[in-house]
């Protein structure tokens, strides 16, 4: 990914890019592609801006959501 390269793989900007990337995959229905995108960006994010930031809670809601679809199907 070019932003990890360019700022780094504990950016927020590398973050979020992880994050829309995950959501993209699970859209198209790989959560298994999603998920450690999730898991990466959302570890980034509670670096960066803290457990308790409402970005870091979009994407701890958005794994936990496809952690459920991934138990379901």
């Amino acid at each position: 990914m070019i932003r990890e390269k360019v700022l780094g793989p504990e950016h927020i900007y590398t973050a979020l890019s992880l994050s829309n990337l995950a959501g993209l995959l699970e859209d198209q229905g790989n959560l298994a592609g999603a998920l450690p995108l999730y898991e990466r960006a959302l570890a980034i994010y509670e670096k960066v801006l803290g457990p308790g930031h409402p970005e870091t809670n979009r994407v701890r809601a958005a794994l936990l959501r496809a952690r459920s679809r991934r138990d379901e199907g």
